[in-house]
């Protein structure tokens, strides 16, 4: 069943992890993490748009881009791109340009499901508990809200 999805993050700890279910195959879902306009069209809050400074998903490339709402205010991210082995695992770092030196180091695996699902589990990794504790606020709802705009997009209807 899509939609099904968990995120853990320990008391006093450093990181959070997820797992989420979508109804598409690891091969598409790692391919909308990696090719830019793909990803441009699912990340960030509804009515926002994404404007791509650089993006080479490949082992040692670098990304960066600006989420922009309606009103023209942007938030600008970067980082990158450790590891990149399609169709199963993706690591990078991750960075707000408006709050340099908090990196976060992420990896994602992407495994096969029975009956053309997917699987995404992902582990996040901060600086500090402080860092990691900040990201919490407000991380579920707009996780959600990009897996559900990918979802949409994999079924034709995004």
């Amino acid at each position: 069943m899509a939609n099904q999805r968990t995120v853990t993050a320990p008391p006093g700890g450093q990181s959070i992890a997820f797992s989420r279910e979508l109804e598409a195959t690891a091969e598409r879902v790692f391919a909308a993490h990696t090719d830019v306009a793909t990803l441009a069209r699912w990340t960030g809050p509804r009515g926002t748009t994404v404007e791509v400074r650089a993006f080479d998903a490949r082992t040692g490339g670098l990304w960066s881009y600006v989420v922009r709402g309606t009103d023209g205010v942007g938030w600008a991210f970067f980082g990158s791109f450790h590891e990149v082995t399609a169709p199963h695992r993706l690591v990078q770092t991750f960075e707000f340009e408006g709050d340099p030196g908090h990196p976060t180091f992420e990896t994602l695996t992407f495994t096969d499901l029975p009956g053309g699902r997917c699987r995404v589990d992902g582990l996040s990794l901060f600086g500090t508990v402080a860092e990691r504790d900040a990201m919490l606020t407000g991380m579920d709802s707009g996780m959600d809200e990009n897996y559900d705009r990918l979802e949409e997009l994999l079924a034709g209807s995004g």
